[in-house]
C-alpha cells in the first residue's frame, strides 16, 4: 500500500480534546469506522458513511462531505494547511475510532508522512496487541481503555488488556476506565492491579460514564472513594469527566 492510497473515513475535523489526560489540547481528529466491540453505552457513529465529512474550516463546526475512500493526499493537505493557517494550534493528531486498530494496514502507511505535521495520540479499546505491535514506533501517545464489564457490558477482557498494555507501556501510554453505577470495589481494584503490574507509573484516568443528557451517572463522594482505592496501587490516579459534553464542542 502506498501513502496514495484511499481509505474509508467517518470525519476529520479540529476540536478540543475532551476525555483523558490531555483533556484541553486541541487535536486534528481522523475518526475511522467499525469497532470490534459494542459497549453498551457507545453513542459513536461506527458504521462506514457514504461520504466522510470534513471540517471547512478548523474549528468552524462546518462541515462538507467528500466522496469515500478518502485519498491519503487529501487528508495530509487538509491537515497540513490547517497547522499552516494555524501555526501551534494543534497538539497532535488523534486517531480515533470506532478502533483504528482494525485500520493497522493502513496506519502502517499513512501515520510516518502525517507524524511529518504532528505527533501521533491513539485511542484504542486496548484489546487489539497483535494490530498494535508493528506500529508502536510510528506512535507518540497512547490512551487505552480498560473495559470494566459491569459497565461496558463486553465481558472478561483482562488477558488483552494486559498483553495491550504491556507493548503499549513502549510509548507515554495512559490509561482510561468508565466506571458506572454497577461499578463495584472489587471490578475497580482488579483493573488497578492489572495496570499496576505492568508499571504503576502508568496514570489512570476514571471516567465517569455521561448520560444520554450529558449527566454524569456516578455521584461525586463514589468517585473520591474510587480514587482513593486506586491511588493505593496507582502513583497518578484523576478523575475526569467528559468535558466536551458540558462545552457542546466536537
Amino acid at each position: 500500500m502506498k501513502t496514495d492510497s484511499a481509505t474509508g473515513l467517518i470525519e476529520v475535523f479540529s476540536s478540543l480534546q475532551g476525555e483523558g489526560l490531555f483533556l484541553g489540547y486541541r487535536q486534528i481528529f481522523v475518526r475511522f469506522p467499525g469497532c470490534n466491540l459494542a459497549c453498551s453505552y457507545c453513542d459513536t457513529p461506527l458504521a462506514m458513511p457514504e461520504q466522510c465529512r470534513v471540517e471547512t474550516e478548523p474549528g468552524s463546526g462546518q462541515f462538507r462531505l467528500i466522496p469515500q475512500p478518502v485519498p491519503f493526499s487529501t487528508l495530509y493537505d487538509l491537515a497540513a494547511s490547517w497547522c499552516v493557517d494555524l501555526p501551534d494550534a494543534h497538539h497532535s493528531f488523534s486517531i480515533t475510532g470506532g478502533e483504528p486498530l482494525l485500520h493497522a494496514g493502513v496506519l502502517a502507511v499513512w501515520l510516518p508522512r502525517l507524524r511529518e505535521i504532528l505527533p501521533i495520540y491513539l485511542e484504542t479499546n486496548g484489546t487489539l496487541p497483535d494490530a498494535l505491535s508493528p506500529l508502536l514506533h510510528l506512535l507518540d501517545y497512547i490512551c487505552m481503555d480498560i473495559k470494566l464489564p459491569s459497565v461496558a457490558g463486553t465481558g472478561d477482557l483482562w488477558e488483552e488488556h494486559r498483553r495491550f498494555l504491556e507493548l503499549a507501556r513502549e510509548t507515554e501510554v495512559s490509561v482510561k476506565m468508565i466506571v458506572g453505577p454497577q461499578t463495584t470495589d472489587q471490578e475497580l481494584l482488579m483493573a488497578c492491579d492489572l495496570v499496576s503490574d505492568v508499571d504503576p507509573e502508568i496514570p489512570l484516568v476514571l471516567q465517569p460514564q455521561t448520560g444520554r443528557d450529558g449527566t454524569v451517572t456516578v455521584a461525586a463522594v463514589q468517585l473520591l472513594h474510587w480514587q482513593s482505592l486506586a491511588a493505593r496501587l496507582l502513583a497518578d490516579v484523576r478523575v475526569i469527566p467528559q468535558t466536551h459534553r458540558f462545552m457542546g464542542v466536537l
